[in-house]
């Protein structure tokens, strides 16, 4: 699993009531939290990549982490491609091809470079200094990096950035339609594209399984199937004004799909590889029949929640308190620099004589509340707060 973060959603953006689009905001901010805690639930036993690790071995705390890491990564990536290339849209009709790509180029470029060149080395050093243990300084360290080019959790920004240049490109090249208000697909034509995801995203893990990263720049390939379809999602759904179209029944609806997917559909998975002493591996793609229903599930699981918390937060969480506003603008700041307080808390625990999965109790909100604390000192700083 990829080292994982929120995207920069257009925090530039200026959100009001009138605007209708608090929610997004609201979405953005609690999707943000699961990103910390995602990557703290990976530190203390669920699969997947991280810089440290302290793992439980207890099946009663392994399960339910792996089934919040699984069920995050069916949804909240993608669901982020969407909202970013939702006012991508927009934002590329007002701007104009050349203003536009000169802001992509600030805003994604400028943060790829710092956390490759400065932030990376720092946060690999913490782990080899006090979680390893080697007696070594910074400077001598250094000396001996040669991981220069890691772009590590802000792989999402690399990939946003080489979408938004494409779609660009595809922009000048292909006359858009007009911005009018296209009918909202039917609840039948999600399922059916999130079918059509489970499939097309198997067929890529035949070559490209999960866990497969394309170096240097973390992409894994096994789930951008999902994350390019999003982000088109998105760009359609801009133009054709679909967020307008859903009604409360509807959200409703895939609400109890997503709960099907989670606490039934799921526990049957566990249950046929458990049962036929199936792999990991077997799950991640090569063409085995275990990962095709491992991508449909995680596909029709992912379409399902995004369309719930999309539509229900529309007609249920339009409003926003000073403190959303505050959290809203610190969210990049938050994926920017979130695994430098992650991880530094982590370490710190490393010595408490109590086991790991209740060491994610502690650390987990503390890394949560630590992250944002730091992201809205940042953004008090002249031209820190122009990129973040």
């Amino acid at each position: 699993m990829q080292l994982t973060g929120t995207p920069p959603v257009e925090n530039n953006v200026k959100y009001s009531a009138a605007s209708k689009l608090l929610y997004i905001d609201n979405l953005k901010i609690a999707l943000t939290i699961l990103v910390v805690l995602h990557h703290a639930f990976i530190t203390y036993g669920a699969p997947g990549g991280w810089y440290f690790t302290d793992k439980t071995t207890h099946t009663g705390a392994l399960i339910p982490m792996t089934l919040f890491v699984a069920v995050n990564q069916s949804f909240f990536m993608g669901f982020f491609f969407f909202i970013s290339a939702y006012f991508s849209a927009s934002s590329l009709q007002k701007k104009g091809a050349a203003r536009f790509t000169v802001d992509r180029l600030k805003r994604l470029g400028i943060p790829l470079l710092f956390y490759s060149f400065i932030l990376s080395p720092v946060l690999s050093y913490i782990v080899y200094r006090f979680a390893d243990g080697h007696q070594i300084t910074y400077l001598q360290y250094l000396s001996g990096f040669d991981g220069w080019i890691n772009f590590g959790v802000l792989w999402f920004v690399a990939a946003l950035l080489l979408f938004s240049l494409v779609f660009v490109l595809i922009s000048a090249l292909v006359k858009p339609q007009k911005p009018g208000a296209g009918k909202a697909p039917s609840a039948l034509a999600i399922v059916l594209f999130a079918a059509g995801l489970g499939m097309a995203s198997y067929s890529v893990r035949i070559v490209f399984p999960v866990g497969w990263v394309l170096k240097p720049v973390g992409f894994q390939l096994g789930h951008f199937p999902q994350y390019i379809a999003m982000f088109w999602v998105g760009v359609i759904a801009s133009r054709n004004n679909w967020l307008s179209g859903f009604d409360i029944k509807t959200g409703r609806l895939f609400a109890w799909l997503a709960a099907f997917m989670i606490l039934v559909m799921f526990p049957v998975l566990y249950f046929v590889k458990e049962s036929t002493h199936s792999s990991i591996e077997s799950l991640s793609g090569q063409g085995h029949w275990q990962s095709l229903m491992y991508a449909c599930w995680e596909q029709l699981t992912g379409v399902f929640i995004m369309a719930a918390l999309l539509i229900i937060a529309k007609h249920r969480w339009s409003g926003q308190s000073i403190l959303g506003k505050s959290m809203s603008r610190a969210a990049f700041g938050v994926y920017i620099f979130h695994p430098l307080v992650l991880i530094s808390l982590s370490v710190i625990a490393i010595g408490w004589p109590i086991d790991p999965g209740f060491k994610l109790l502690i650390v987990g909100p503390l890394a949560v509340a630590g992250s944002f604390l730091l992201s809205l000192i940042l953004v008090k700083i002249p031209g820190v707060n122009k990129i973040i």
